[in-house]
């Protein structure tokens, strides 16, 4: 199933599909599972309480519809589903009724009638599978899990870790809810969502850093923001000599050459001084940590440009994060770098985000630069997320099928050392361990400028244009815009990641 996800170009996913038979009772059930009591509950989800929030078959096909693709059958496209598959049985039904149909058929029509015919059941498979998901998690939800797990018995069947994009990303998605269901079992007699990490896969440091180095290198999700923050950066640096970069919860040196051979070709010539404090409480990753920055010390210093390199082994904390604990010196230009990371802040309530945030606001920095996944998966009940994550995660799984052959050990990893772990955490967990806490850049405006801050137009359009035309040409689909100032990069209309630039007001 090439290129099996076609998705709307809506600016937001409508969770009305999640509610499809939401009861007060599920609400209140629900309420009790997710600990997020201190969260705000903005309008876009108060309409969750709506009685009226029962979408119809034709609504809920249509989003089924929106998961799988379009190319695989050409008839008008803005007609459900049902009526597609009654075009296509009528034409079979008419096939198998007359015996003498193929015996005058030229070839190239046999041809096109046996891939019509292929086409609508692959259809029809796709549409089985995201409709067992969607009854395991509304089952799961409801707490029922004897259906639950007979479902995802039949799950099991049809998913496939190494198959077309449907199948594996329905595979991360049936982990997921198999990781719930047995936290479901430890669910004690007041009916408290008990969590327990002994759950969760067990994956090494080193896989996790790997896979996300090819993921880097296969598509431009990463780059897209090292790309956008570097030029942010650059740009406020100009005619600055003494620069200090805090990269809260840095694994990895990724982002950082090329900002320095950028810096190292100013027209002015380099800074005197570029300090990289990381905040990283990880220890097993330290050490390959600091062995990849030698490597960029190296190079900057082959340059002519003086890097000092730290690591502030501690949790990112709005006690850690003042001009003592993190050494600032009189005269450094600040900068503070955030990439896939702030989003882990939201995941006791958004009141400890907003003092993390109010902690940069103090430490007055020339410019704070935010690169986050661009997708609601912060929602207060279960099946709502599901549904938003299922739409996200398709059309991430279905970019990789451009980029990486099926039977690619690197696609492989990507999948199941990176996105299954996300997925796993947005899909299985509740509480303070749920912490893939993801929003979209409407709430991301919101939350930052109510710190304090104010958004600084993203100048990078052209040059992301650039890479995805000249790096990711053969991988037709992505997509690059501006919107407020922020950057968006996007697969076929969804927009996956966002990245801004900020400075205190």
């Amino acid at each position: 199933m090439d290129g099996c996800f076609t998705f709307s170009l809506l600016d937001s996913f409508s969770q009305e599909f999640a509610i499809r038979r939401f009861c007060q009772a599920r609400i209140s059930l629900e309420k009790e599972e997710d600990n997020g009591g201190e969260m705000e509950i903005f309008d876009d989800q108060m309409e969750l309480l709506s009685p009226r929030l029962c979408s119809t078959l034709e609504e809920e096909l249509q989003f089924v519809d929106s998961l799988l693709n379009a190319e695989y059958y050409e008839i008008e496209t803005d007609k459900p589903f049902e009526q597609h598959k009654e075009f296509f049985d009528q034409n079979h039904q008419q096939e198998v009724s007359d015996d003498r149909f193929y015996e005058d058929l030229p070839l190239s029509e046999m041809v096109a009638e046996t891939e019509t015919e292929v086409s609508c059941n692959v259809l029809d498979t796709g549409l089985h599978l995201v409709h067992s998901l969607l009854a395991c998690a509304e089952a799961v939800g409801c707490r029922d899990t004897q259906l639950a797990k007979s479902l995802l018995d039949q799950i099991w069947h049809t998913v496939s870790n190494s198959g077309d994009p449907l199948q594996r990303v329905a595979y991360c998605f049936a982990l997921g809810l198999k990781t719930r269901l047995s936290l479901l079992d430890n669910v004690k007699t007041k009916e408290i969502f008990k969590n327990s990490r002994d759950h969760s896969l067990t994956i090494s440091t080193e896989a996790r850093l790997e896979a996300f180095h090819f993921l880097h290198a296969a598509t431009p999700f990463v780059a897209f923001g090292y790309m956008a923050a570097n030029d942010a950066i650059f740009e406020a640096a100009k005619e600055k000599d003494f620069l200090h970069i805090i990269d809260l919860g840095m694994h990895h040196s990724l982002q950082w050459p090329n900002l320095i051979r950028n810096l190292a070709s100013r027209t002015k010539g380099a800074p005197k001084s570029v300090r990289i404090t990381a905040i990283n409480e990880e220890q097993d990753a330290l050490t390959g940590l600091e062995s990849s920055m030698k490597v960029v010390i190296d190079e900057a210093a082959s340059l002519g440009v003086c890097v000092e390199f730290c690591i502030i082994a501690e949790p990112v904390t709005s006690f850690l994060l003042t001009k003592e604990n993190l050494g600032l010196r009189e005269g450094e230009v600040l900068f503070v770098n955030s990439i896939m990371n702030l989003h882990k802040f939201v995941k006791d309530s958004r009141g400890s985000l907003k003092m993390i945030l109010q902690a940069i606001k103090r430490l007055t920095p020339a410019l704070m630069t935010v690169v986050e996944q661009d997708a609601n998966h912060n929602g207060p009940f279960f099946l709502g997320r599901f549904l938003e994550s299922l739409h996200y995660y398709s059309a991430i799984f279905d970019s990789l099928e451009t980029s990486l052959p099926r039977e690619s050990i690197e696609r492989m990893k990507i999948e199941k050392f990176h996105f299954a772990q996300e997925i796993q955490n947005i899909v299985a967990y509740e509480g303070s361990d749920r912490f893939e806490r993801h929003e979209r850049v409407d709430q991301w405006r919101r939350q930052i400028s109510r710190a304090g801050f104010q958004p600084e137009k993203l100048n990078a359009l052209a040059q992301i244009r650039t890479m995805l035309h000249s790096a990711y040409a053969a991988c037709h689909g992505y997509t690059v815009a501006s919107e407020k100032g922020c950057l968006l990069l996007g697969w076929k209309g969804r927009s996956i990641m966002l990245a801004t630039a900020w400075k205190v007001q």
